[in-house]
């Protein structure tokens, strides 16, 4: 059974924009598309009825969203299988537990402003700390459609421990799946307590802390696939800063995030928070267990 591509729906444009996404993802994947809305209107409603419909009328409302969104998807990409759920609970309860069941996790940035629109929702930063699956986040443009694959490439952020890297192993198989180039960039930085007021020191220090970074990158790519082109890249400057710019000239930003088992606390470094809030591209966030 092919696991799914869950979309979580809310009726607003970015979610909208993030259905487009997921349909086109879907397809790519030769998986089912499921559309999910959450949200507890039986808490607030009770037993309140919807004139002339016997159901409450967040329900009517809920159920119209994901009509709405399966035509949209079904409009955008007429042979994806659609299925739907209406669920009365917190966004981001359903969303991390759809995620466990689902090949991946897709929701859209939350606000119809501009201002709102650099910003990451709630339940999305919440759900992208704790889903089981890897999750996208799609950022785009503000004219209620999805990013199209424009730049021919998607970038992976490699971390301190690339071998056997989640995000890595990802970044490939969706570069396989889009026939374009992976571009691995890794950050690096001279620490400021080894700073020296020796210019020969300091420029063998600078190279010292480079050439780890090329060997970080190596190590991620011992076992690249044959059949992927990839490119490698070491940036000097702090991680998150090097992977929005890389963004800019990107169909897809890979990054990884530490999953610790028993840890119940939000599982989302520095590094992902900053680019899911200022990516120019849709960012996914694969779950790396520690």
């Amino acid at each position: 059974m092919d696991l799914p591509v869950v979309v979580g729906v809310d009726g607003s444009e970015p979610s909208l924009r993030a259905v487009d996404w997921a349909a086109d993802e879907a397809v790519l994947r030769g998986a089912p598309l499921r559309l999910v809305y959450a949200s507890l209107w039986e808490r607030y409603e009770g037993t309140l009825l919807a004139t002339d419909l016997d159901k409450p009328s967040e329900q009517v409302r809920a159920e119209d969203i994901v009509d709405t969104a399966a035509r949209r998807a079904h409009h955008r990409q007429p042979d994806v299988k659609v299925s739907t759920g209406v669920l009365p609970e917190e966004p981001e309860y359903a969303l991390v537990r759809e995620s466990r069941t689902a090949s991946l996790l897709v929701t859209g940035t939350r606000g119809r402003s501009g201002l709102a629109e650099t910003l990451l929702g709630s339940v999305s930063l919440i759900v992208a700390g704790h889903a089981q699956c890897p999750m996208v986040v799609v950022r785009g443009n503000h004219d209620a459609q999805a990013p199209t694959g424009t730049h021919g490439r998607v970038v992976v952020g490699v971390g301190e421990k690339p071998a056997g890297s989640a995000a890595v192993r990802f970044a490939y198989e969706e570069a396989r799946r889009r026939g374009v180039p992976v571009d691995a960039v890794r950050a690096w930085r001279w620490p400021a307590r080894e700073s020296t007021d020796f210019p020969l020191l300091a420029g063998e220090l600078t190279r010292l802390h480079e050439q780890q970074a090329v060997e970080v990158l190596e190590a991620a790519f011992q076992d690249a696939p044959a059949d992927v082109v990839s490119h490698r890249r070491v940036v000097e400057g702090r991680t998150r800063t090097v992977l929005v710019d890389a963004s800019r000239d990107a169909d897809l930003l890979v990054i990884g995030a530490k999953r610790r088992p028993g840890h119940y606390g939000l599982q989302l470094g520095r590094v992902a928070h900053g680019v899911l809030h200022h990516s120019a591209c849709p960012v996914v966030i694969v779950p790396e267990r520690v």
